[in-house]
């Protein structure tokens, strides 16, 4: 009697509830099928490794692309900045490094570690020092336009020079050390742990075999650093209004060997 009462109850006053939850839960999952296509979501298994997590990561970062990094490529083909060579943005805000055809497609992205003091500028003189004597406040990534080249650190597989001057590149990341847990930080959603190098940027080894190398084999392309602090317009117009800037823009096209903290036998960062 209880039940039937209830149930009387319920139905006498929403009429055609159960309907229309139906309804909601159909527009429910119409909305989140178009969000799904917008964002380019594909849903997967909760990963349980760090590549399967690095993977995200890389997915993650390729969206990056329709965000401030993807308008800075716009302005790179409008402007033909890169003079129709490849070139890799490096989204300090976001730490990712993305990939372009010349044409401005996207290659590929990946999560990057960067330099762990936030600023825009190297220390003059960095690059001639031993990795022990540089600072944590010092270890900055330096924004800015660069024409890149394949070349090798001391003996190390090649690296992508960015900054020659200041011994910065763009490089497979680097392990030797395991108590800063390098690929971790690279696997982890969080961009909050990939600020921890000397100012080199690292990137996972097979976006780097697969994506970097390929793209710079035989050819320079060019390296856009997006600042952290300074805005971009402040970073890249003021480059463009000073020509004795230092743009780096002379490096050697291969076969360079440089490494910072000569003396002191130590290798990228």
């Amino acid at each position: 009697m209880c039940h039937r009462s209830l149930r009387a109850n319920r139905t006498g006053i929403r009429p055609g509830a159960v309907a229309a939850a139906r309804d909601m839960s159909a527009v429910a999952k119409t909305t989140l099928a178009v969000l799904i296509l917008c964002l380019g979501v594909v849903a997967m298994p909760s990963p349980s490794s760090a590549a399967a997590r690095a993977s995200d990561r890389a997915n993650a970062s390729a969206k990056h692309a329709s965000g401030s990094a993807g308008l800075f490529a716009d302005w790179v083909i409008a402007s033909g900045d890169s003079h129709g060579l490849p070139f890799v943005i490096v989204d300090k805000k976001n730490a990712a490094a993305l990939v372009f055809y010349p044409d401005g497609r996207l290659r590929g992205a990946a999560p990057a570690l960067l330099g762990l003091a936030r600023g825009d500028d190297s220390v003059p003189g960095i690059g001639q020092r031993k990795l022990s004597s540089i600072t944590p406040e010092e270890r900055t990534t330096p924004a800015g336009r660069i024409v890149a080249s394949l070349g090798n650190d001391l003996g190390q597989k090649n690296v992508d020079w960015v900054d020659y001057d200041a011994a910065i590149s763009l490089h497979r990341v680097i392990t030797a050390n395991p108590k800063v847990h390098r690929l971790y930080r690279l696997a982890t959603v969080s961009i909050l742990d990939n600020w921890i190098s000397y100012g080199c940027i690292n990137v996972p080894v097979k976006f780097y075999d697969a994506v970097v190398e390929p793209t710079f084999t035989g050819t320079n392309g060019i390296v856009y650093i997006l600042p952290e602090i300074r805005s971009i317009r402040n970073v890249f117009l003021l480059m463009k209004s000073m020509p004795n800037r230092r743009r780096r823009t002379d490096r050697p096209h291969s076969g360079a060997q440089r490494h910072r903290g000569w003396a002191g036998g130590e290798r990228a960062s």
